[in-house]
């Protein structure tokens, strides 16, 4: 069975960070693009930041420049998203995606529609 599986999300007081992860198990993704997303209350799912297979090229809603950061380690099948200063805004289920329909195509996806594979999200709650 393929699985992303997300982990590391919890409650943290703003200005605070975590570090969320992105395990695949199943099949490999690493040669495919990969993204995470985040979906608040009372919202619609958006976009966060994407990364191309071979991490060379990455993308960033504009709302977590500068404090977020997508890597991957394809060796270890695995996506992290490191959140640095958070806000209570960044209060949401935040989703991991890969898209295997993309194998070795080094862009970013931005769009939901584009992802195949889908985790089953984390809890990410920003107090203040």
């Amino acid at each position: 069975q393929v699985q992303l599986v997300e982990s590391g999300g919890g409650l943290v007081q703003a200005g605070g960070s975590l570090r969320l992860s992105c395990a695949a198990s199943g099949r490999t993704f690493s040669s495919c693009p990969m993204g995470w997303f985040r979906r608040a209350p009372g919202k619609e799912r958006e976009f966060v930041a994407g990364i191309s297979w071979t991490g060379t090229n990455t993308y960033y809603h504009d709302s977590v420049k500068g404090r977020f950061t997508i890597t991957r380690d394809n060796a270890k099948n695995t996506m992290y998203l490191q959140m640095n200063n958070l806000k209570p805004e960044d209060t949401a289920v935040y989703y991991c995606a890969a898209d295997s329909q993309s194998s070795m195509i080094d862009y970013v996806r931005f769009h939901s529609s584009q992802y195949d594979y889908w985790g089953q999200g984390t809890q990410v709650t920003v107090s203040s």
